[in-house]
């Protein structure tokens, strides 16, 4: 298998996407090398399902160019896959210059970092799908679509495509530099699953609201978003990486992760079916306060990915809100967490019909 006895350096391992990609990458036989700040939350992925203690994880910041160069060095990684972010919409109109700091001028030193770094033969940058000028167009949006963004968050995400261009061109071009590693940038839609208990987000707000047996308070329902469990963007970062590792020139650029058409879903139709899976102590009303904006409709085009990676989303939304309310009645039942979330994952590699990455 492909991934067997790569070291991998993955930024942002001790968050929601990042702890599951750990689980992922051992599970393929990688050696995780993370770097990233303490879990954002309590509780969290990382903890609940013990990844602290089996796998290496360097506490740093992005914004951290000197220990960020020092420690990707001395890791020695084949892979970069960097995931670190402040991801959220609310936060960033709190806070634009921190969203800013980590986003653009993180992506910036991870990519000044890996120019230090010779070992490294791959690297993928994950944005988001906010990354594009959000024109509410019914169609999904393509690789080769205008970067934009009208909140801090999705314009920082936009600014981050701009910045791995920019760097593959300058300085990741054997032609004028000589440097060996492939780039390429990873977007992906709205991502659910078990674990994640960020502040401000659809799918931990309605699981906090029924656990304490209250009614969850929705902003936006008609809003629509690409809806897909957090495994089928994972597999196509591997996937990609694999691609970029055989024929990097081919693969450069940018690429979309999203889900079935028909999975781009307004968030009333998620909070019903996740209250209907879950029973009737699940209950939602409609929030009146006022909010700052946020994207009416997104939706990505992944013809890309399935032509040339031959990549494909494999869990349609009912299977994914299935498999994150199993998650959370067994983090309310007190079962053994990092048990479940590996059997979620080799079940989707069993769906996938070889490996988790598709392979």
């Amino acid at each position: 298998m492909f991934w067997t006895k790569k070291r991998v350096f993955l930024t942002g391992n001790t968050g929601f996407k990042g702890s599951w990609l750990t689980l992922l990458l051992q599970q393929l036989g990688a050696e995780v090398i993370g770097y990233a700040l303490a879990p954002p939350t309590t509780p969290s992925l990382f903890e609940s399902a013990k990844i602290r203690g089996d796998s290496r994880w360097i506490e740093g910041d992005v914004r951290d160019l000197e220990l960020l160069t020092k420690s990707l060095k001395e890791a020695k990684p084949d892979v970069v896959i960097h995931m670190a972010a402040q991801a959220l919409v609310r936060e960033s109109y709190l806070d634009p210059v921190g969203t800013y700091a980590t986003n653009v001028m993180g992506t910036v030193n991870v990519l000044e970092a890996i120019r230090n770094a010779d070992s490294v033969q791959v690297t993928v940058v994950v944005t988001s799908d906010k990354c594009y000028e959000n024109r509410e167009w019914p169609w999904g949006y393509r690789e080769n679509e205008a970067m934009g963004g009208v909140d801090p968050y999705s314009n920082s995400k936009g600014c981050a495509e701009l910045v791995t261009s920019a760097y593959r061109a300058s300085f990741f071009n054997k032609s004028k530099s000589g440097h060996r590693a492939a780039i390429a940038s990873a977007r992906a839609g709205n991502v659910i699953g078990g674990g994640d208990w960020a502040a401000d987000r659809l799918v931990p707000d309605i699981i906090r609201a029924i656990l304490k047996g209250e009614a969850v308070k929705i902003r936006n329902p008609h809003s629509i978003r690409p809806w897909q469990h957090v495994l089928e963007p994972l597999s196509g970062y591997l996937r990609l990486a694999e691609a970029l590792w055989t024929d990097g020139t081919k693969f450069e650029g940018g690429w979309n992760f999203g889900p079935a058409d028909e999975d781009a879903q307004p968030v009333s139709h998620l909070v019903e079916k996740i209250a209907t899976l879950w029973g009737p102590s699940a209950r939602w009303e409609f929030d009146e306060d006022k909010h700052p904006h946020e994207a009416h409709y997104l939706k990505l085009d992944c013809s890309k990915a399935r032509m040339s990676l031959g990549w494909r989303p494999r869990m349609r939304l009912d299977e994914a809100l299935a498999s994150l309310v199993e998650w959370y009645r067994g983090y309310r039942d007190q079962v053994d967490l990092r048990k479940l979330t590996d059997q979620q994952i080799h079940e989707y590699g069993a769906r996938a019909g070889k490996s988790a990455a598709g392979e």
